[in-house]
């Protein structure tokens, strides 16, 4: 049977209430981990269990080396079972809405341990992750160790963040474009959570998820700046391109062409380096505003002991 892990009481006692679900007293065997979902990597990276990771997913970005040194199982949304259960894990760590369906249905049937991590899009969010994954890992001392930077750096943020004056930055974020339409981010999205983290204001505020917009819900939202993540290949997204729209041509972020990339691990993935990347859009996005290395950086990153 299947291990599902959760990261609140809440989740766990509900857990525990279905009988299809086995929650053991201890770690995981993690000998031969699948690693799904790029903050997934990066935490098991620092709790030191990167060389227990056999595989890992195409977001798998932060360090830069896991694409380099694992084997890699494809687009965390796109999985092949075969592809995953061919490396033999002993535990699979997958992120929340990791798919599709039908390969999640058979990693789940499967007898090796299934560990779902949840992934909220805030400050808590990114402690639950730590939470989790230490609990599969057993990563104890590691784990408060993160997690204490984590809270440092996040406490250091408030205090930058607080330092905006004036009327907050109204930001629409950009994912791509369908059909000649922008696949705008609403509420309940990674990039609503780092816009919020960030000081600013996600002017699309009447739907969860990603939607298309028309061309007059983007006039009419009236971004002071456009935001989206760095891609290479087919569908960049650039100044030129978003500008060029008719409808993007009507807003203040085009007359003074404001429009913000950042890659897109760092920018959305909520993990351990999420105040650094707030802190950074922060600073694009109000040049005047006071900043200064967060705690980790002063620490210089150096890995939490063993």
């Amino acid at each position: 049977m299947n291990c599902i892990f959760s990261t609140t009481r809440r989740g766990l006692f509900a857990l525990l209430a279905m009988s299809a679900v086995v929650m053991p007293a201890r770690a995981a065997d993690t000998s031969r981990i699948v690693s799904i979902g790029g903050a997934v990597t990066e935490i098991l990276y620092a709790l030191g269990h990167d060389k227990e990771i056999v595989g890992v997913d195409t977001t798998s970005l932060y360090p830069p080396r896991a694409m380099k040194e694992k084997a890699n199982v494809g687009y965390m949304r796109q999985l092949s079972a075969e592809g995953v259960l061919g490396l033999r894990p002993s535990v699979v760590i997958a992120i929340a809405g990791s798919g599709p369906k039908e390969t999640m249905n058979v990693l789940e049937a499967a007898k090796v341990p299934l560990v779902i991590v949840p992934d909220s899009f805030s400050e808590q969010g990114i402690i639950e992750k730590i939470s989790v994954i230490a609990q599969v890992t057993g990563a104890t001392e590691r784990a408060k160790c993160l997690t204490d930077r984590v809270h440092d750096d996040l406490a250091a943020l408030d205090k930058i963040r607080a330092g905006i004056g004036g009327k907050k930055k109204r930001v629409l974020f950009v994912l791509t474009f369908v059909n000649g339409r922008a696949m705008a981010a609403g509420t309940h999205t990674a990039a609503d959570g780092i816009m919020k983290l960030a000081g600013a204001v996600n002017v699309i505020d009447g739907f969860e998820g990603y939607k298309q917009l028309t061309d007059e819900a983007v006039i009419a939202a009236k971004p002071d700046v456009i935001l989206s993540i760095q891609r290479g290949g087919p569908g960049v997204l650039d100044a030129a391109t978003v500008f060029a729209q008719p409808a993007f041509a009507a807003t203040p972020a085009a007359a003074k062409r404001s429009f913000v990339t950042m890659e897109g691990l760092y920018l959305l993935g909520f993990g351990p380096r999420t105040a650094s990347a707030a802190r950074d859009l922060a600073t694009t996005l109000y040049p005047d505003l006071k900043t200064a290395p967060l705690p980790s950086e002063r620490a210089g990153n150096a890995a939490c002991p063993e």
